[in-house]
């Protein structure tokens, strides 16, 4: 069975509010780690960023509209310096989920990212995370490693996505678990 776990979609269909689910199932069952992005909005409810929310309660900006930035996605300016000291700290930790939302290019932009995702990819532990529909090489990279699991949700299945990926990583820990005996 697979560990590391991707969910894929158009944008605005769901990705992030599938691991938010699956985050709120699991978190008094299983050790986990990671970060979430959030969508920033102003007063009139107009996107202008995105934030990063560690499941430890830390935030940081990942892009916003009127951060100067030398690496820019459409009209945010990407902030490199808060997903290395927040989100790839996040991602780095012992525990037995890790939980990324999302591998896009605004995080890709980070080549510590992109070496910590690849080093997770490699690694013994369980991967819960979204990941960009169409993307580059290194999203494709990713999304064609042998541990991987793509899952694409859907207006249809969006709603037994967290219940599926909750059961698929209780299997997986028993596993572990009687291995361990």
């Amino acid at each position: 069975m697979k560990k590391k776990i991707l969910i894929t979609s158009p944008p605005g269909t769901g990705k992030t509010t599938a691991i938010k689910k699956f985050i709120d199932l699991a978190k008094e069952n299983f050790k986990m780690s990671g970060f979430l992005t959030e969508e920033i909005r102003d007063k009139l409810g107009k996107r202008t960023g995105f934030k990063i929310l560690t499941l430890d309660g830390k935030i940081g900006i990942l892009a916003d509209i009127n951060l100067k930035s030398p690496y820019k996605v459409g009209k945010y300016g990407v902030n490199i310096k808060d997903i290395e000291n927040i989100a790839i700290p996040s991602i780095d930790a012992d525990t037995e989920v890790i939980v990324i939302d999302e591998i896009g290019k605004m995080e890709c932009y980070s080549k510590t990212f992109v070496r910590k995702v690849f080093s997770l990819l490699d690694s013994d532990k369980i991967l819960v995370g979204t990941i960009k529909e169409k993307g580059d090489e290194i999203i494709d990279k990713i999304k064609s490693h042998q541990d991987v699991e793509l899952i694409k949700l859907t207006i249809e299945n969006r709603d037994e996505i967290p219940m599926m990926i909750f059961e698929r990583v209780k299997k997986i820990l028993q596993g572990a678990q009687k291995r361990a005996i």
